[in-house]
């Protein structure tokens, strides 16, 4: 299969790019397609054999549902049994944009998309790009993030090209993402609402508007026999090739730490931020931006790992990122990458 890249000019889009994405996803194929978190995989929700392209492509576990992407809220209530007053609620006031919302499935949405469960994973994006495919592909497109299982999720058109060539007919390049960090997933089936996945939509936006709301025990447990309740949340993800490691503690003893590991190396990787960047004396040192600027750190973070990849390093050292906002989705992420590999340099003299 030869995989066409069509580039989408975001002032003067050609609908022609859109009706051509939209006849394959009506067709039972895949495209892939910007949003403003990653690059998605998408197909047809509705068709169950569409979805297990979509698995089949990515190597992903048929366990691990897909999010339904939508367009236009009143495509909500085809697919859900019923749409709760909190989904409204949180709708009103991020939709469109990086949430994504559990509810009962209708028996319209096929397990095949769903992992076998009776619930449905629904967003509707804020990319207008994402946003005419979908409507182009008949209003309902199951898309994950368009990479192999996994890797680093993609942020570029060339990331997804890297991993999807010869595997799909079709990527719409949208241009680099805005967030770079999959959206925010939000339980509404569970008595308090409960994010099983943090992102963008942090634990206090959603208590905003919902109040009572609690993260995933799974998520913030150091119990490593405690797993989250996201089938897909228990998966390594974002792994580089190379061992990845993360250093907490204090910042002194962190650098220290780092500086002496990368010693022993001999194609080492670091990740740093533009206050310590010139501290580092080894290696292939990478600064993720600065830490007052958390939405530029969770745009670049996979972007990064994949050019370790690129580099050839052989083990990478990472500053930890942990902060009551966009930080812990970011340490999400990072630790996943990480196998929950983590150093604590704070008793280390």
């Amino acid at each position: 299969m030869v995989t066409e890249v069509i580039k989408i000019d975001r002032d003067h889009p050609d609908m022609s790019a859109f009706e051509k994405a939209g006849r394959i996803l009506k067709e039972g194929g895949l495209v892939a397609f910007p949003t403003e978190t990653v690059y998605g995989l998408g197909a047809d929700a509705l068709d169950e054999e569409a979805s297990r392209k979509i698995y089949e492509a990515k190597g992903r576990p048929s366990d691990n549902p897909l999010i339904v992407h939508i367009a236009r809220m009143e495509d909500l209530e085809k697919i859900v049994k019923k749409v709760p007053e909190e989904a409204v609620k949180l709708a009103q006031r991020y939709w469109p944009g990086p949430m994504t919302l559990i509810m009962e499935k209708s028996e319209c949405v096929p397990y095949g998309t769903t992992g076998g469960l009776d619930t449905v994973a629904v967003r509707m994006p804020s990319d207008p790009v994402a946003r005419e495919l979908i409507l182009q592909g008949g209003g309902y497109v199951a898309a994950p993030s368009a990479n192999t299982s996994g890797r680093p999720s993609p942020t570029t058109a060339r990331h997804v090209y890297e991993d999807m060539e010869g595997k799909i007919p079709l990527i719409l390049d949208g241009g680099p993402v805005e967030i770079g960090l999959e959206s925010t997933i939000v339980d509404l089936t569970e008595r308090i609402p409960t994010i099983l996945r943090p992102g963008y939509i942090t634990l206090e936006m959603v208590r905003e508007v919902l109040g009572e709301v609690q993260m995933d025990k799974g998520l913030i447990s150091s119990d490593s026999s405690v797993r989250p309740k996201a089938p897909g949340m228990k998966y390594r993800h974002y792994a580089p090739k190379a061992d990845l490691k993360i250093v907490e503690g204090p910042m002194e003893k962190v650098i220290a730490y780092i500086n002496e590991k990368a010693s022993e190396k001999e194609r080492p990787g670091i990740i740093c931020t533009e206050e310590t960047r010139s501290r580092y004396l080894y290696g292939d040192v990478k600064c993720i931006g600065s830490r007052t600027d958390e939405n530029a750190i969770a745009s670049h973070l996979f972007a990064i790992l994949r050019e370790f990849d690129e580099d050839g390093v052989d083990a990478i050292y990472s500053e930890s990122f942990e902060s009551p906002g966009l930080g812990q989705a970011i340490m999400n992420r990072l630790l996943k990458a990480a196998g929950h590999q983590r150093v604590d340099v704070s008793q280390k003299v």
